[in-house]
């Protein structure tokens, strides 16, 4: 029998982004836990969609002994700050020594965070625990699929399970196979690991594995997998790292090295095959708009892609409702825009009141806020658990929101920014997504998860934010030799 410790850190890092991530945002709560540790761990994680959820559920029933020692998260943003990062770090070495004994440990991680000294800051975490725990106590960690993967993480763990599918709706099954591959390796069965970095950087909305080449490439992925390799990954990266490591990787576990290299190879070529077809059509937002008015008895969702806070963008931008009001198009809901002042203001106002006021825009990106009268149509305290499959389970807590009328469009509004990934955060202010003709949803891929049904169309907008789709619009400076950009 082990003892199992288990924690996560987890940051998808947007180099591009402006300002730091600071200690406070590991901290609070959004849609996921606060910073949490301890028996916590247990509570405040059962029956979400995360990793460390899957991971003590696959457990359980086991002979193992699983010890609890610290979790927690950030939402996606510019790089963390020094002094965030070596708080954390502080506290899980700091829950290490307080724990009994350990035989193993289970990491929860993205595999894309980046400090202000430290591009790969998952190397370092593991590095500083490699010191700690010594060289063969057995480690697992799960990543995200937008995992850039480091020789220093493949050198420090025994095994790296990254999520298979965009939207990312196997987050727990991942810390599920985690628990699998750790019991393995508990039980003395040897694994051998091969690794193949990909020369390219992939746009996020075109890493989706519900569209191609990505859904094709995965599916072969898996026909590659067997007893002799059990796990063969293809791991697209974060292409809004600008780092050395940025950008897909191969990954395959064997029970020899030649099956590991044989599958790793294969997986190799097919992606090399596709490499020019991971494209997809951005829209302007004039073209998006005429579409929409082109086909009014079509019911479509607009992805204000670059603008997804789950890539690091702000959350406030909002030249698609300017336009859309503009040009007075009617049966339109838009979600989320980050506010608190205004939702603040919304509150104190009260359900059927009007208000004169600015909305979004603060951040200096784009056409800057809405201004004028604002009608209150709902509020709501932001606590709510998620029902669709990316968020299922989590219990959210985005601050006072509000559901306003400006014109001809409803906005929902949050005090703390969130993709649009979820129809809870609609049903949370009293609005049913299927009722209305056109969504604006922040959000690049997760929301079709939980919205793609509703709609009979799906168009990309280009509009302003950080989460940059088109990546010759960036100017890289730390790549390694040799990356194309898609």
């Amino acid at each position: 029998m082990a003892h199992i410790g288990l924690l996560g850190f987890l940051h998808e890092t947007n180099t591009f982004a402006p300002g730091v991530t600071t200690l406070a945002q590991f901290i609070e709560a959004d849609a996921w836990p606060g910073l949490i540790t301890g028996d916590e761990i247990f509570s405040a994680t059962r029956g979400m969609n995360l990793a460390i959820s899957g991971f003590i559920a696959a457990m359980q029933g086991s002979e193992h002994t699983l010890i609890p020692l610290l979790w927690c998260s950030a939402n996606p943003s510019a790089a963390v700050e020094d002094e965030a990062f070596e708080a954390i770090v502080s506290q899980i070495l700091e829950q290490i020594d307080k724990a009994p004994h350990l035989d193993a440990l289970f990491l929860d991680l993205h595999g894309a965070m980046v400090t202000v000294s430290h591009e790969d800051a998952e190397g370092e975490l593991l590095a500083r625990l490699r010191t700690r725990l010594g060289p063969d106590m057995p480690m697992v960690a799960a990543l995200d699929f937008h995992a850039n993967v480091s020789a220093a993480m493949l050198h420090h763990t025994d095994g790296l399970l990254a999520y298979r599918s965009y939207p990312h709706v196997d987050i727990a099954q991942t810390g599920a196979r985690a628990a699998q591959m750790l019991k393995r390796i508990l039980a003395g069965e040897p694994v051998y690991t091969a690794s193949r970095q990909i020369n390219i950087l992939i746009p996020m909305p075109w890493q989706s594995t519900l569209a191609e080449p990505a859904c094709s490439i995965m599916q072969y992925a898996r026909s590659l997998e067997n007893s002799d390799t059990p796990e063969v990954q293809f791991i697209p990266g974060f292409p809004l790292a600008d780092i050395h490591d940025s950008g897909p990787t191969i990954l395959a576990y064997g029970r020899s090295q030649a099956q590991a290299d044989q599958a790793a190879d294969l997986l190799y070529a097919k992606v090399e095959d596709a490499r020019q077809t991971f494209q997809g059509k951005l829209l302007s937002i004039p073209e998006a708009i005429a579409l929409i008015q082109a086909h009014p008895e079509r019911r479509t969702l607009l992805a204000d892609t670059q603008d997804n806070p789950g890539g690091g963008g702000t959350g406030d931008t909002t030249d698609i409702l300017h336009a859309l009001a503009q040009q007075s198009v009617r049966d339109v809901c838009a979600g989320i825009v980050c506010d608190p002042a205004f939702a603040l203001a919304a509150h104190k106002a009260g359900i059927g009141h009007h208000i004169q006021g600015s909305l979004g825009g603060y951040s200096g990106t784009g056409a800057g806020p809405l201004t004028g009268e604002f009608e209150i149509l709902a509020t709501g305290n932001g606590r709510f658990t998620g029902t669709g499959p990316f968020y299922l389970g989590c219990n959210m807590d985005l601050g006072l929101m509000a559901r306003v009328r400006y014109g001809t469009i409803e906005i929902l509004v949050s005090s703390k920014k969130q993709q649009a990934a979820d129809q809870a955060m609609f049903r949370h202010l009293n609005a049913e997504p299927a009722q209305y003709r056109v969504l604006v949803l922040k959000s690049s891929v997760h929301f079709r998860a939980d919205f793609a049904a509703l709609a009979d169309d799906i168009l990309v907008v280009a509009a302003p934010g950080e989460n940059t789709a088109d990546l010759h619009a960036l100017t890289y400076r730390r790549l390694r030799p040799g990356m194309l950009i898609l």
